[in-house]
């Protein structure tokens, strides 16, 4: 029977596949896939792990002491039966051969498809065994977990790599995906994406609009009603995902599928076409990307240079093992190199909030009761100065590879410009005595928190540019969790106070001759490009996915018609009424 669950439509067009479901876990698990050379090694860790874990259960079957309960005998033998179940270990198996999971992957999906079946039973007794299940898996993973750790040969799955050939197209289902597991997807076979939590701008929707691939989240049930491989849609316009469609519906979506092709084809026409809009106002599109590897995808979109280089994706899914000086130069160094003489902007870790470390070391935010509010960002550079000054001495010798700008993320009080400051010119000694080449970097700050833009011209001493980042000023300013299904309603990007700090920090920025840019997801929501224009924006930085759209917006526009407007909706009390009513009035001339 069809269903449809409804969630917050975060990336627009449509998906078609059939479903791949991540489970929640209690422990860890990595989510890639593996080459066909690579199955048989697979296979055998499973089998490794489970006859540790065998191992394990008999040995405290030994150690139960004479007077101890026989059903905690009785419990251990349920866990060795499970163990060696067929329905668990021959099916984890197929999910190998036939998916190409790795071996984590196959169980927890495995467990997945189980703890359904143990659901549907009548019998109350056995209903309750899918506990033991569960605990059966646990110890699975986490024997997989240690060997991949000291076995430095273990399989290194990559998603890009995989080939599906005529193979029926995927979609991704969880509960919630990490920050870590998008990066992994970011270049897999997955043609959408559908999660029960986050908002608009949780890491999940960001990475979806940056691989341009449809995105619903905020389903609440979504993942437990969706069982692996029913066929799905995902409607990324309406937020709807539906279940089992019928023919009819089918057809419908593939249809509309067909259109958004066709839509990409010709806005991918104005690649190559300068950004200029009617009135002859040169307008800088640039690109956010997380991965030396996505540098060459901001090229071929018409990027004129990286905006924003998310420094900190080098650090996470790496079992708590930070990069060292020399890993990160050649990370920034491929960058520069790969932008062929394009300014690069390279954020410093931006760790905490949605996008903790695996291990954070003394400063660890698993402890903070609102890491969004806690040692995250700068904040936490500045406290870990050895990690810290590692980074600017590879972001500084990249300098000698490019035009390179380093970009100071959450910055909120001139004493910790100052702080940056300091540490910088240090890095910059280091170098020297090592006879390093480097070349000076121009320094920016992020601005985020409504602080930071209301004493914008106290910061504007101690940097030479701004950039703008929308999701936390959104965030900070409103008071929202921006990750939080139960809130994200509220998270307003129309927001009068919203509107009114970005437009005075642009502004700001330009009466004391500093280059301002937007870098957040209003920068690649067309929606907001006039309006942005209006406020005397000239630099744009998004997702590569994105530049086509806004680069059609731009060259459709006129400033100066629409600087004349900017007052009326900064004054409205529902700016977005009011900008589509200016929107509208400006076509019809």
């Amino acid at each position: 029977m069809s269903i449809q669950i409804f969630g917050l439509p975060v990336s627009r067009g449509v998906a078609i596949g059939r479903a791949v479901l991540v489970a929640s876990s209690r422990v860890d698990v990595a989510h890639y896939f593996i080459d066909a050379s690579q199955v048989e090694a697979e296979v055998a860790r499973l089998r490794r792990a489970r006859d540790e874990v065998a191992a394990e259960l008999i040995a405290l079957k030994q150690e139960v002491p004479e007077e101890a309960h026989a059903e905690l005998v009785a419990l251990l033998d349920v866990h060795l039966m499970l163990l060696h179940d067929e329905m668990l270990t021959d099916a984890t198996k197929q999910w190998i051969s036939e998916r190409h999971y790795n071996a984590e992957w196959a169980m927890s999906a495995q467990l997945e498809v189980l703890a359904r079946q143990f659901d549907e039973m009548e019998d109350d007794y056995l209903r309750e065994r899918k506990a033991d299940l569960e605990q059966v898996v646990e110890r699975m993973l986490k024997a997989m977990s240690r060997s991949a750790r000291e076995d430095d040969d273990a399989p290194a799955g990559s998603l890009g790599t995989r080939d599906f050939g005529g193979e029926d197209p995927l979609v991704l289902v969880a509960n919630d995906i990490a920050p870590a597991d998008m990066i992994q997807f970011k270049r897999s076979v997955f043609t959408g994406f559908v999660t029960d939590v986050g908002g608009r701008t949780s890491h999940t929707a960001i990475v979806a609009r940056s691989m341009d691939i449809p995105a619903v989240v905020g389903t609440r049930e979504g993942s437990r009603l969706v069982r692996q491989d029913d066929w799905v849609i995902i409607d990324g316009d309406e937020g709807v995902l539906i279940v089992d469609p019928s023919p009819i519906v089918l057809e419908e979506y593939r249809f509309r599928q067909r259109q958004g092709e066709l839509e990409r084809a010709r806005l991918d026409r104005l690649r190559h076409k300068p950004s200029v809009t009617l009135d002859g106002v040169n307008i800088e599109l640039l690109a956010n990307i997380e991965l030396p590897a996505d540098a060459p995808a901001a090229i071929a979109a018409g990027a004129v240079g990286v905006g924003l280089f998310r420094s900190e994706f080098l650090f996470m899914n790496r079992g708590g093992h930070l990069p060292d000086e020399e890993e990160q130069y050649r990370a920034y160094r491929a960058v520069v190199e790969a932008m062929n003489g394009l300014p690069v902007t390279i954020r410093t870790i931006d760790i905490g909030a949605d996008k903790p470390l695996d291990r954070m070391s003394a400063h660890s935010t698993e402890h903070q009761t609102n890491p969004a509010l806690g040692l995250r960002a700068i904040r936490w550079s500045l406290a870990e100065p050895e990690m810290f000054g590692a980074q600017l001495r590879a972001i500084l010798r990249a300098s000698a590879h490019g035009k390179v700008r380093l970009l100071i993320p959450m910055v909120a009080h001139p004493q910790e410009a100052q702080r940056v400051r300091e540490a910088l010119a240090i890095a910059c000694q280091q170098l020297d005595a090592q006879g390093q080449p480097y070349s000076q970097v121009e320094l920016g700050a992020m601005i985020e928190v409504p602080a930071a833009a209301l004493i914008l011209p106290s910061l504007l001493r101690h940097f030479d540019f701004v950039s703008i980042g929308t999701n936390d000023l959104i965030q900070y300013t409103l008071a929202i969790d921006r990750a939080d299904e139960a809130v994200s309603h509220l998270f307003d990007p129309w927001h009068p106070a919203v509107l009114q700090l970005i437009a005075s920090t642009i502004a700001q920025a330009r009466a004391h001759g500093k280059a301002v840019s937007v870098c957040g997801e209003m920068a690649g929501d067309p929606a907001f490009t006039e309006l942005l224009l209006a406020m005397g924006l000239t630099s744009f930085s998004m997702h590569p996915a994105q530049i086509a759209s806004i680069k059609q917006r731009i060259l459709r526009a006129d400033v100066r018609s629409l600087q004349t407007r900017l007052p009326q909706v900064l004054e409205h009390e529902a700016p977005q009424e009011a900008c589509a009513q200016w929107l509208v009035m400006s076509t019809a001339r």
